[in-house]
C-alpha cells in the first residue's frame, strides 16, 4: 500500500472514517482524500484527530461529477463508502437511496471509465442476498434483495458489473455482513441500545426479535479491504464475514447484561418485509487471500460499549427520537 494515493468516499461515516485511521495505522505515508456531503451517518468528529499531512478532507457529494472527476484524476484508488444505508428509512423514503446508492456510483463509474489506470473497490451488502433461511450465500449466489436499500446496493453492482465488461474497468465489490465498533451513527443497532442504555431509554425490538444476523468488528473489515487492496487477487467479489451468528434479541440482551438493565426492551411492529436471516460464507477470502478476522465477538463488544461509554460527546446530542427504528407507524 506504501506511497499510493486513495479517493475514500464517505469518509466521515461510519466504516469509512475507520478505514482512514486503519491505513494510516499501516502506513503513513499513503495520500488519503476524503470526499463527504456530511449527511446523515457523517460526523466532523470521526477524523478529528488526524494530523497527517497527507490527508485532505473535501466537502462534496459522488453525484457531482466534476467533483469526482477532478480528485479521481488525481489517485489510484476509489474507496466507495459513500451510501445511505438504513433499511429502515429506505422504506419511508426510497429516493435518497437511489440518488446516492445508484447515481453517486454511477457518478464514479463515469470518472473511472476515464482514467482506467485508477482501481475501483465498491462497499456492498451481504442484504443483496435477500433473506436466507438455510445454509450461507457464495459470493456467485442469485442477489434477491428485499427492501429499497437492498435493492439499491444490488443495483449498483449490476451497473459496477456492466462497466466492468463494457469499458474494462478494474474493480472489488465486497459483500460484508453487519458491522459494528465506534463511531456508528445511533440510528443501528448496537450503538443505538448502548445509547438507549445510557439514558435509561427503552430499546425498540422489531416483531420477536427473532431476525438472525451476523457481526464484524469494523476494524476487522477494515483489514480485509485493505488485504483485497494490497493483494488485488483474482475474484472480483469477495464475501466479508467473521461467522459470528445471533438474533437481534439475544444481541441487546447480551448488551443490556453490561449495564444491569434486562428491562429496557420494547417489542414494536415488525419491519415490512423484513428478512429473517442474512448469512453469507466467507471462505473465499480467507482461502484466496489468507484473511483471517481477529476480534472475538465478545472482546469487540465490550469495547465498543466502552467506547460510547468514554465519548459522550460524540453521542450525547443525538435524540433518540431520530433513531426511531419504526417510521413507518408514524
Amino acid at each position: 500500500m506504501s506511497l499510493m494515493k486513495y479517493l475514500v468516499t464517505g469518509g466521515s461515516g461510519f466504516i469509512g472514517s475507520n478505514f482512514i485511521h486503519r491505513c494510516f495505522d499501516y502506513d503513513k505515508d499513503s495520500t488519503i482524500i476524503n470526499l463527504d456531503a456530511m449527511l446523515i451517518g457523517s460526523n466532523k468528529l470521526n477524523n478529528k484527530n488526524i494530523k497527517n499531512k497527507k490527508y485532505k478532507f473535501v466537502k462534496g457529494n459522488i453525484c457531482d461529477q466534476k467533483v469526482v472527476d477532478k480528485i479521481v484524476s488525481k489517485v489510484d484508488y476509489v474507496v466507495n463508502f459513500a451510501a445511505e444505508s438504513h433499511v429502515d428509512r429506505s422504506i419511508k423514503n426510497a429516493k435518497p437511496f437511489i440518488k446516492s446508492n445508484i447515481n453517486g456510483v454511477h457518478t464514479i463509474l463515469e470518472s473511472i471509465r476515464k482514467n482506467k489506470q485508477v482501481k475501483l473497490i465498491h462497499i456492498s451488502t451481504d442484504e443483496v442476498y435477500g433473506e436466507i433461511l438455510k445454509k450461507r450465500s457464495n459470493e456467485h449466489d442469485e442477489l434477491n434483495p428485499s427492501n429499497p436499500y437492498s435493492a439499491s446496493k444490488a443495483s449498483a453492482e449490476m451497473l459496477i458489473k456492466s462497466y466492468q465488461k463494457t469499458f474494462d474497468i478494474d474493480v472489488k465489490i465486497t459483500r460484508c455482513t453487519n458491522n459494528y465498533g465506534p463511531k456508528q451513527y445511533a440510528e443501528k443497532l448496537i450503538p443505538r441500545t448502548i445509547i438507549s442504555a445510557l439514558k435509561d431509554v427503552s430499546i425498540p425490538i422489531h416483531g420477536n426479535g427473532s431476525a438472525v444476523r451476523q457481526w464484524i468488528h469494523v476494524n476487522d473489515h477494515c483489514d480485509a479491504i485493505i488485504s483485497i487492496i494490497s493483494k488485488w487477487g483474482k475474484s472480483s467479489i469477495y464475501n466479508i464475514s467473521s461467522d459470528n451468528e445471533t438474533t437481534n434479541l439475544i444481541l441487546v440482551k447480551k448488551i443490556l447484561e453490561f449495564f444491569d438493565k434486562p428491562d429496557l426492551i420494547t417489542f414494536v411492529e415488525d419491519r415490512p418485509g423484513q428478512d429473517k436471516r442474512y448469512s453469507i460464507n466467507s471462505s473465499l477470502i480467507k482461502k484466496e487471500l489468507k484473511f483471517k478476522p481477529k476480534i472475538k465477538f465478545e472482546d469487540g463488544l465490550k469495547s465498543t460499549i466502552e467506547w460510547y461509554e468514554q465519548n459522550e460527546k460524540w453521542w450525547r446530542n443525538i435524540s433518540i427520537k431520530k433513531i426511531n427504528p419504526t417510521p413507518w407507524l408514524k
